[in-house]
């Protein structure tokens, strides 16, 4: 069923959800802060919106892909954000990666007003976004989860609900987790493998498909040996992921050594100005002469 739907954040991943959602026939509506981010999504169809506020009271479904915590905040609960905007009935998926306390309470309050809330995180970069094969990972409602699978399934192919609200962004933490210490030896083995006058490429071809395979080594193996260092994912927002999943695992009692160690690399290379670097540009902590 064609649906109205609301998008806000059209980065390097949200760009391409959001026009797989025109392609599988919804009308869309689009905010960001920066217009021009947008523009490929206007000339193919979308409609602009000046304000977070005037999408809100336009849309049946809300997506939001935004930077950080903070962002989602004020998006959702601000005085002209999503929550006081939207009518009752309206279904608001908030697809970054945040807090979960923070998508807990977006529950709670969009429940009080009438609305429908998902926290949605995804994995799989811009390669997944622009493949229409993210993996999601929800919290909230059977009912609610259920009812959006359709626009689910427009983006990504891994699609499971986690459990109650916040539990998608504890999933999403988990899978942080898991490749903050694999990029650190993803990096470290291609720089080892190159110290060792290797192929690294050749190295690659054998090692990708053993016990050593992994997303990170089959995909970004490959930009670190060709020295692309583009994004699929910011450093920045990698930083704000590790922070986040830092502070959660202390709410839980638990220590992450790789986290903290993979977080405090990251943190030093964002200092020498790598910031807005992909993640895979960890290698250069490690590939010097």
């Amino acid at each position: 069923m064609k649906q109205r739907i609301g998008f806000i954040g059209t980065g390097v991943m949200g760009e391409s959800m959001a026009n797989h959602l025109m392609k599988g026939g919804h009308e869309l509506f689009i905010y960001t802060r920066t217009k021009s981010k947008a523009n490929g999504l206007l000339e193919n169809g979308a409609k602009w919106c000046e304000t977070v506020s005037e999408l809100a009271e336009s849309v049946d479904v809300i997506i939001t892909m935004v930077g950080y915590p903070t962002d989602v905040r004020e998006v959702y609960l601000g005085l002209q954000g999503i929550l006081e905007n939207a009518s009752q009935g309206t279904y608001v998926i908030d697809m970054t990666t945040s807090s979960p306390a923070l998508a807990k309470e977006i529950f709670e309050e969009a429940k009080q007003k009438g609305l429908y809330s998902l926290d949605a995180p995804v994995s799989g970069g811009d390669i997944g976004a622009r493949d229409a094969k993210l993996t999601i990972m929800a919290g909230g409602e059977q009912a609610v989860f259920d009812h959006m699978q359709p626009i689910f399934k427009l983006m990504g192919e891994n699609v499971v609900l986690q459990g109650e609200a916040g539990a998608g962004q504890f999933t999403k933490m988990a899978n942080q987790i898991a490749i903050a210490s694999t990029m650190m030896g993803v990096s470290e083995s291609m720089a080892y493998a190159k110290k060792a006058g290797l192929d690294q490429e050749k190295v690659l071809s054998s090692i990708q498909t053993g016990a050593a395979g992994s997303f990170s080594l089959s995909k970004l193996a490959p930009r670190m040996i060709a020295g692309d260092f583009a994004p699929g994912f910011y450093i920045k927002h990698f930083i704000k992921d590790m922070g986040i999943a830092i502070d959660s695992a202390k709410e839980l009692g638990m220590d992450t050594p790789g986290l903290i160690q993979a977080k405090n690399l990251y943190e030093q290379l964002a200092e020498d100005g790598e910031g807005n670097s992909g993640t895979q540009a960890l290698y250069k902590y490690y590939d010097h002469e």
